[in-house]
């Protein structure tokens, strides 16, 4: 093997640098006849953002609603969101523009129309008859604040309760007042002094419309007669009340108290309750009342034709329960049933057969909405199992540390993966289908595959399907499963680069073809993975500890181009004679004391199980260094066609051959500039460094031996090399360029070098300073000989420069298009013997677009450089720079994509500044520059991906992921793609009253509400007692369901709303009018009759 000079190969890079570092002239064409204008297709028509579907747990939620007939359950939030869920699959996200909490929703059942309530006391009206539910009406109360809400089933009226302890009444057609108002001190006694509090409760009695039942918080309940206007009867109790729930015969109803208690009353006799029960609380023998408990913040009253009752509570365990867990207690006849839950509970509900308030209940499900989660319970299985939910609410399961975004995958890779999956199932759920199946699906007008993976705190990686805007959990691997857990807290010798969460992932590197995946932890781990179909029991874990320096030895003189001899370093060993899979760390602290050479994690000894699916193929971690914990990795990349995976930090690169579990490269990140560094860094005055003195550049516990022939960097000879210490032999990163990162890294097939005639096999490396410096990479031939051949890694002396941090790089072949990395197409690699020979005997096929073998130096090709500032289109082999954009001034890019559109290609940006910008390639012509939201939080920054076909997501808040879209098409096609909340579905039948029930006045009592409400009767409201905003979901509504009977119906309801308020205008006009001529009249016959008798003179 040819051995290196490490002076002349860093010399060397020189002559590439020194014209690339010169192009800063603005945007040109590429120079000569050899590079041909490109016709873009991609124009700035095709180019349109917004926003398609937001998927996830509501976060922070606040309220809940159901529509018993058409299945569907609303949610609302403290941040004024709301989403829908119908049917799995259809789910839908609005946003009040306030942002105020939802305190309450009310569904207008089967009538697909919701009234929200909000904490800066609006209501609102939605209209989900659309796809895009929008507001129809506002409501805004000036001068009470609204605390309860009730609309009684098929009634276009709504009760509304305020602080002050008044009732007002909507008209939720008009989103008008009525004039008729229950005030405080009218319900209660005239003997009571105090103020009752606010309105917690009202409902109307179920057989009777005309009795309202009111709850105040001190404990006063009332019974109103709405067409007397007077209470019937008051009921006292001395706790204060958190939630009323009638039976369904209306004769009793049952309070729950904040002292732990359920008082069940009967409406005619309202001295004392006819039973108190404390459910959590403990019975004292002398009969005393049982100790208190905490309150019951909620409870629900419902019947069955076929047993006893059920009595549904929340909250009310007793005291001395320290660190239980929140629960939802269910008592049914003799047996009380304590479900404990994972997270507080903020509201639930019982789904019941019927939406008639005067019927049997028959009660079948409980949807519990928690601080994290939604959980829904079985009543009619025996031990109310929990119904395994469809909706993708688990994202948050553990913290989203990262995301990957990925459009366009392999057909095959979705089956693969679900298929690996389902077997991960949990067992034990209900039997029966999900209970909430309203709405009907889109029409899936996008066919392709897309895949959305994430990364998190715990360290597991989480693969879902995305396709046509849906989302879908397929596969979960746990990447912890390879290290040795802590016992305790004293058993954490090493994880002292963070203290929680050690197994976080950082940085995910997938390639789909291959379904090679790649991981880099916050413990500066990288973890590789193959996909198989076959479960493994891996005896030991092959794992590699990699040394990456920032401190370097003694400073020597620059000249010296004598190697020192050489030495293996510490803990190094001979990776020829000792298998890969034994690395132990030869020393875990140096000379002086100081941690060394040790991870940060411990690697399991014992044989891992490993199930089909992601299976580890090797571990590689950074060490400690003379008492410096490694640095976190920066950026990662793996091939499949090369079998190599790269990693860097603000230390320096590290390549590693997975194929031979050895380490080719481990460069700290000035010695890639070799004698060329740009930066004109200052050697500082030598200091003892605190690594022992074997420590050197390439120190590695994989050692690199030359008699072996194992030395695979040009660099890995010199072990102690003078030149490059003298660079970075620095005090800790004081100066900023010496803690130059790794930022970007790229392998693909192409002109290293300007004298290059053909493409080959390289590594492009982009840097926080703007550099990029090209690594080329002598692969041996596939088969067997990759496996005994050591791959040769050189620095090529090719330099290029831009503005900013580097972010992403890609390559177009001579025609524009893009050209991507190479790969190996996955195949099983866990099959017998035999068929793997069959296998191993065909090449490898590395895909590449342009032909490789191409000895024409007119089969030019194009890098794509983004940094932070701008980007650059450069010309290979030449090295010119074709064309140049400044992305921002001001500002920077979070996130650069180059991305597939329309049969065409273009770079996509997301910046600080809150802009998506995109770019047409190679001219970098701007074709969209839309402000879309400011980056408000570094999950934001994190998490923000562009994909192929026009999409993006990033994760909007810790529960959450956001999908927009930037093409024209998409957006045109989303109303077609999006499901429907609302389907015809005819209400079911009230129930029968029964003879006798008829004959004797027994059933339900009905009320014409209109008659007493309406303005005929009641009058009108008082002007400043709210004021009537019109709701923006007119028009929108109009727009978005322009399409059928809907867009027909908005278009009449926005007609009529605007004709009825015309003519509101006009009548209260001519009331002032003619009582204006009233009053004059009047006027005149009083002065007719004053003076009638007088005469003439004694006037």
């Amino acid at each position: 093997m040819r051995k290196f000079n490490i002076r002349k190969v860093l010399d060397g890079l020189t002559a590439g640098s020194s014209s690339a570092s010169q192009q800063q002239q603005p945007q040109q064409h590429p120079p000569g006849s050899r590079e041909p204008e490109i016709q873009e297709t991609l124009q700035s028509e095709h180019f349109q953002l917004c926003k398609t579907v937001r998927h996830g747990f509501p976060y922070q939620p606040s309220a809940l609603a159901f529509d018993p007939v058409q299945k569907i359950l609303a949610v609302g939030t403290q941040t004024g969101a709301l989403r829908l869920f119908g049917r799995p699959g259809v789910e839908c996200y609005c946003q009040h523009d306030s942002g105020a909490a939802v305190i309450q929703l009310q569904f207008l059942i089967n009538e697909g129309a919701l009234v929200s309530a909000l904490a800066d006391d609006t209501l609102h009206l939605w209209n989900l008859r659309q796809k895009r539910p929008a507001i129809l009406h506002s409501l805004k109360f000036c001068r009470e604040r609204v605390t309860f809400c009730h609309l009684p089933f098929q009634s276009k009226w709504l009760y509304v309760g305020t602080e002050r302890g008044n009732i007002h009444i909507v008209n939720v057609e008009s989103f008008t007042l009525s004039g008729y108002v229950i005030m405080w001190n009218k319900a209660i006694e005239l003997s009571s002094k105090s103020h009752p509090g606010p309105v917690v409760h009202i409902s109307d009695n179920p057989m009777d419309e005309g009795k309202l039942l009111i709850g105040f918080e001190s404990g006063t309940v009332v019974l109103w007669d709405l067409k007397s206007k007077k209470a019937d009867y008051r009921y006292t109790y001395d706790e204060a009340i958190h939630s009323v729930a009638w039976h369904h015969e209306g004769k009793q109803f049952i309070c729950s108290h904040s002292d732990g208690t359920l008082t069940i009353w009967n409406v005619r006799s309202p001295t004392k309750p006819v039973q108190t029960i404390t459910p959590h609380g403990k019975q004292l023998k002398d009969g005393k009342k049982p100790e208190p408990c905490k309150p019951i913040l909620k409870v629900e009253f419902k019947t069955t034709r076929s047993g006893e009752p059920f009595i549904i509570l929340s909250g009310g365990l007793s005291y001395d329960t320290v660190g239980r867990r929140p629960c939802l207690t269910v008592m049914h006849g003799k047996s009380t049933a304590v479900l404990e839950m994972d997270y507080s509970i903020v509201d639930f509900l019982t789904l019941c057969e019927t939406p008639y308030p005067n019927d049997f209940q028959e009660p079948y499900a409980v949807v519990v909405l928690l601080e994290k989660d939604l959980v829904l319970i079985d009543l009619a299985q025996n031990g109310y199992p929990i119904f395994e939910n469809p909706y993708p609410l688990n994202i948050h399961e553990s913290p989203v540390t990262c995301c990957e975004y990925f459009a366009d995958c392999p057909v095959d890779l979705i089956p693969a993966l679900y298929s690996v999956g389902a077997r991960q199932k949990r067992q034990g759920y209900s039997k029966k289908e999900w209970p909430i199946n309203g709405g009907n699906w889109g029409l899936g007008a996008q066919s392709y595959p897309e895949i959305i993976i994430t990364g998190h705190a715990d360290g597991s990686v989480k693969f879902w399907d995305a396709s046509a805007i849906t989302l879908q959990v397929l596969y979960k691997l746990k990447t912890s499963k390879v290290f040795e857990k802590s016992r305790n807290k004293e058993d954490k010798p090493n994880t002292d680069i963070v203290d929680e969460d050690p197994y976080a992932i950082q940085i995910i590197s997938w390639c789909p073809e291959s379904r090679m995946l790649c991981i880099a932890g916050v413990s500066a781990h990288v973890i590789i993975y193959r996909f198989s179909k076959q479960e493994v029991v891996t005896e030991v874990i092959p794992m590699l500890e990699v040394r990456l320096l920032h401190e370097i030895n003694d400073v020597e003189s620059p000249e010296s181009e004598q190697p020192p001899p050489l030495s293996t370093p510490v803990g190094g060993s001979n990776p020829q004679t000792i298998p890969p899979q034994s690395h132990p760390s030869t020393s875990s602290s140096s000379s002086d004391g100081l941690r060394d050479n040790v991870p940060c994690l411990k690697v399991k000894s014992s044989p891992l199980k490993q199930s089909p699916g992601y299976q580890t193929e090797l571990v590689i971690q950074l060490v400690w260094v003379g008492g410096e914990p490694p640095q976190q990795i920066t950026s990662l990349a793996v091939n499949s066609s090369y079998g190599l995976v790269v990693f860097g930090n603000c230390n320096g690169i590290a390549m590693v051959d997975y194929f031979q579990k050895a380490v080719l490269l481990n460069l700290g990140t000035i010695e890639l500039y070799g004698s060329n560094d740009p930066y004109r860094r200052e050697p500082r005055s030598p200091r003892k460094s605190r690594q022992p003195s074997g420590a050197g550049l390439c120190d590695i516990s994989e050692g690199s031996v030359v008699p072996e022939d194992r030395c695979k960097s040009p660099t890995s000879d010199v072990k102690d090399n003078s030149f490059s210490r003298s660079r970075s032999s620095s005090v800790t990163s004081i100066d900023k360029e010496s803690r130059e990162a790794i930022s970007a890294l790229h392998f693909c097939e192409t002109f290293t070098r300007k004298a290059d005639s053909s493409p080959s096999p390289c590594l492009w490396v982009g840097t926080t300073l703007g550099t990029v410096l090209v690594i080329a990479l002598n692969l041996p031939p596939g088969g067997e000989q990759r496996l005994l051949q050591p791959v040769i890694v050189s620095p090529s002396g090719t330099i290029l420069r831009l503005k900013g941090a580097i972010l992403r790089m890609a390559f177009l072949d001579t025609t524009g298009c893009l050209m991507p990395p190479a790969y190996e197409p996955w195949k099983e690699h866990n099959v017998p013997e035999e068929k793997d020979e069959k296998e191993k005997s065909k090449k490898k096929r590395p895909v590449s677009v342009s032909p490789s073998s191409s000895q024409e130096i007119s089969e030019n090709q194009y890098a794509v450089i983004c940094s932070e500032k701008q980007a650059k289109v450069i010309s290979l082999p030449t090295q010119n720079c074709a064309y140049k954009q400044n992305i921002t001034e001001t500002s920077f890019v979070l996130r650069g994509d180059i991305v597939a559109l329309s049969n065409s290609i273009c770079l996509a940006c997301f910046c600080a500044n809150g802009h998506i910008m995109t770019f047409s390639l190679p001219s970098l012509r701007p074709l969209l520059d839309v402000y879309y939201l400011p980056l408000t939080n570094m999950r934001i920054a994190r998490t923000f991906c562009f994909t192929n076909n026009g999409q993006a997501l990033y994760l909007v808040s810790p529960t959450e992921i956001q999908r927009l879209t930037y093409s024209q098409e998409t957006c045109e096609n989303l109303q077609e793609m999006l499901g429907e909340l609302f389907t015809p579905v005819e209400t079911p039948e009230a129930p029968n009253r029964g003879f006798f029930k008829g004959l004797f006045g027994g059933g339900a009592q009905s009320l014409d509400r209109e008659e007493l409400f309406g303005e005929s009767s009641s009058g009108k409201a008082s002007r400043s007692l709210a004021q009537h905003i019109p709701g923006p979901g007119g028009i929108e509504g109009v727009k978005g369901a322009a399409s059928g009977v809907v867009g027909e119906l908005a278009r009449a309801r926005l007609a009529l709303d605007e004709r009825g308020q015309k003519l509101g205008d006009l009548e209260e006009r001519t009331a002032a009018m003619l009582s204006s001529a009233d009053a004059f009249s009047k006027h005149a016959h009083e002065m007719m009759l004053k003076y009638k008798d007088k005469k003439w003179y004694q006037f």
